[in-house]
């Protein structure tokens, strides 16, 4: 037998490819270059605004409009807050929609789907990839309202040590780094939507008809949660423990509620996520 018979019979060393995250990187620049996503961005960061000038103009008492709304005045800190508590019922939950409904139906729409998946990687990893840019984009969402809502509020109201809702004072700078722990939280919220709207986004090839469905569901969630007949399923519900940040605002923290939160997102993800690796994984692509 020749030195060539022997080599092509024996097993070629199985090689390890190192993991890149030039996938990741690619589509986290498709999200965050996209004009719709980056106007969603400019409209979120003009809402702190719009309510900071409001307030300023017409100074409202305590008890007055949203949460937090009459403690801007005594401390502008509380801008950042109270612009999470408007935006996160319908603004940011349609931001998310758009960027999820967009993923796999957006891409199976343009015609790209095929191409994308003849690169070397499985669709396991191409879903993980773009539901972590998904969430990522939710986390900038709240970024750009927390981040604006601090800056409108210290240029239109007095800073210093911030009351909480507890009754106690802390110093600003305590009070401050909750600002990012409350961003957070509600990032986490956020990540919940991602995972259904990347569900029905592997269903349909129109991205708008998954944005929609995912807008339709989070609206209908809301309803239900406000409906006292059916208080016992409010638990579960996706959109019942979004507003819980407010604990954070407390001292000491309350975390019992917030952690119960974090967990039925966390149930909402697994399953939601696993119907859409199960959906694309098994989808025949055409187009």
């Amino acid at each position: 037998m020749s030195t060539s018979s022997v080599l092509a019979t024996r097993p070629l060393p199985l090689v390890r490819r190192p993991v890149s995250s030039r996938l990741l990187r690619s589509e986290l620049s498709m999200v965050f270059r996209r004009p719709r996503n980056l106007a969603m961005l400019a409209v979120l960061a003009v809402i702190p605004t719009l309510i900071g000038v409001a307030v300023k103009l017409s100074a409202p008492k305590p008890g007055d409009g949203p949460a937090f709304l009459g403690q801007i005045t005594d401390n502008g800190l509380f801008l950042a807050f109270t612009a999470l508590v408007v935006v996160l019922p319908l603004f940011m939950p349609l931001a998310v929609s758009v960027v999820s409904g967009d993923a796999v139906a957006g891409e199976a729409n343009q015609g790209t789907l095929r191409y994308l998946l003849v690169v070397p990687v499985n669709r396991t990893r191409l879903l993980a990839v773009k539901y972590t840019a998904t969430v990522a984009y939710g986390l900038v969402a709240g970024l750009t309202v927390g981040a604006a809502g601090v800056v409108v509020g210290l240029l239109l109201f007095p800073a210093g040590p911030v009351t909480l809702l507890s009754g106690g004072a802390i110093p600003f700078s305590a009070a401050l780094v909750r600002v990012p722990l409350v961003v957070l939280y509600v990032a986490a919220m956020l990540a919940g939507v991602a995972a259904i709207g990347l569900f029905l986004s592997t269903l349909t090839e129109v991205p708008v008809g998954a944005m929609a469905a995912t807008v339709v569901l989070t609206i209908l969630c809301e309803i239900l949660d406000s409906i006292p007949q059916v208080a016992a399923i409010h638990p579960y519900l996706f959109t019942h423990w979004w507003l819980q940040f407010g604990d954070l605002l407390r001292s000491p923290v309350q975390l019992h509620d917030m952690l119960q939160g974090l967990l039925v997102q966390a149930a909402y993800i697994a399953v939601f996520f696993s119907l859409a690796w199960a959906r694309f994984s098994t989808r025949d692509v055409s187009s």
